[in-house]
């Protein structure tokens, strides 16, 4: 006979979003299974640096910061950025961000994902209403009209009130909830690496927008830099295919020397890009937030920013609920969490895909007309700070947990 578990809330997906979620809700006394197919890296060597990073806004550190999980990131290593420096590839339109414009110290940080990883694990570990399953691989779900139940591939069945998809952009719960995507390519891979540079990175974030599309360098704690170089298919193809000595001349030559001299590579990876979005975010006793239901450009580095602006929105509504000891999964919180987070979700998507579209035409009397604008946001103060405040999740309409308040 199966075994069958129990817990008020399954959330599959224990990468940052899905791990994010389960602390808030374990924080208020929820029950939480939490399901993932493998463990997270949890120890390395210092002088290593993992190639996926995020840059995290002030609004994601207030969540952290909430959840007393920021000194732990601290203290694992995170990189301050105080500007970011923005170029179009001619050179004559530039736009200049500092956090002291804003009046605030920093912009945000650039944080390896394994810290931010590590850390939610640690603190799981240390809540006695969360049960970790891992690994565990998912093979149905269930629904009934008081509970669902979720499927294991070793014949365990998990029985809860609401599930939540945390699983990435190929969401298997996405899949199983029957819940549809629409999006496109952009026709662009993105090449991710790691270079050791000449000069001090001043912890800026540098980023070029070229005719195959833009290349951002992001400052790393011990004075690298971590590189998003994204480019047509065929152009990302040819540069992963370069000995490490050409691929530093033509890095060199696609920075034009923003960064100095770049001395040294690391390892490379690169992934294809497009725009997705899930047509709905719930479905009966199922929710979705992260790259589940929105996939975007890295340019302005937003993706893992969103996802835990979902997964706060969503914790303070299931808290709301359990407090109230109403049902976690009614129709009313679901639809309450997607008109919430659709809206917010829905302009930073249309945002990036119209300054993804803009710099990827190269068209002269368009070329002037951006440059213009660049520097007519550059010199003009107030609208440079609304820019500025906007991308760092200073905005109205937040969950609590963004402005640093907690909600159980």
């Amino acid at each position: 006979m199966a075994e069958i578990s129990e817990c008020d809330v399954a959330i599959v997906g224990g990468g940052m979003v899905g791990a994010t979620l389960a602390c808030i809700l374990a924080k208020g006394g929820v029950s939480v299974g939490l399901f993932d197919f493998r463990e997270p890296e949890r120890e390395w060597d210092n002088d290593s640096i993992d190639l996926r990073v995020s840059a995290l806004t002030l609004a994601s550190q207030n969540i952290f910061d909430a959840l007393d999980i920021w000194r732990s990131m601290v203290k694992k290593g995170v990189s301050p950025y105080r500007q970011m420096r923005v170029w179009d590839f001619e050179g004559v339109g530039e736009l200049n961000f500092d956090g002291a414009d804003a009046g605030l110290d920093v912009m945000g940080h650039i944080v390896e994902n394994r810290v931010t990883i590590a850390a939610l694990w640690e603190s799981l570990e240390q809540l006695s209403t969360v049960s970790i399953f891992c690994p565990a691989r998912i093979t149905g779900l269930q629904r009934f009209d008081e509970f669902a139940v979720l499927c294991l591939d070793d014949g365990r069945t998990i029985k809860t009130q609401l599930i939540v998809g945390a699983d990435g952009r190929s969401s298997a719960i996405r899949d199983l909830a029957g819940i549809k995507v629409g999006g496109w390519s952009y026709k662009q891979d993105a090449l991710v690496t790691t270079v050791s540079i000449s000069e001090n990175h001043r912890q800026t974030a540098y980023q070029r927008f070229l005719p195959t599309g833009p290349l951002a360098f992001l400052p790393l704690l011990n004075g690298d830099c971590s590189i998003v170089w994204s480019a047509d298919t065929e152009k990302t193809k040819g540069n992963m295919a370069l000995a490490k000595e050409d691929f530093l001349v033509a890095l060199e030559d696609a920075s034009a020397g923003m960064v100095g001299k770049i001395k040294a590579v690391g390892q490379r990876v690169s992934f294809p890009l497009g725009l997705q979005f899930a047509k709905r975010y719930t479905d009966e006793r199922v929710a979705l937030i992260g790259d589940a239901i929105h996939a975007v450009h890295p340019l302005a580095g937003q993706g893992a920013n969103l996802g835990l602006l979902d997964a706060a929105a969503l914790g303070e509504l299931v808290l709301k609920a359990h407090n109230q000891q109403l049902s976690l999964s009614s129709h009313h919180v679901l639809r309450r969490y997607e008109r919430w987070r659709k809206g917010d979700n829905f302009a930073m998507l249309g945002a990036l895909d119209v300054l993804k579209r803009t710099y990827g035409i190269s068209f002269s009397p368009l070329n002037k007309a951006r440059a213009l604008g660049m520097n007519l946001i550059n010199t003009t103060l107030p609208a440079k700070n609304y820019f500025n405040r906007y991308a760092m999740g200073l905005r109205k309409g937040l969950p609590g947990l963004a402005y640093g308040k907690p909600c159980w």
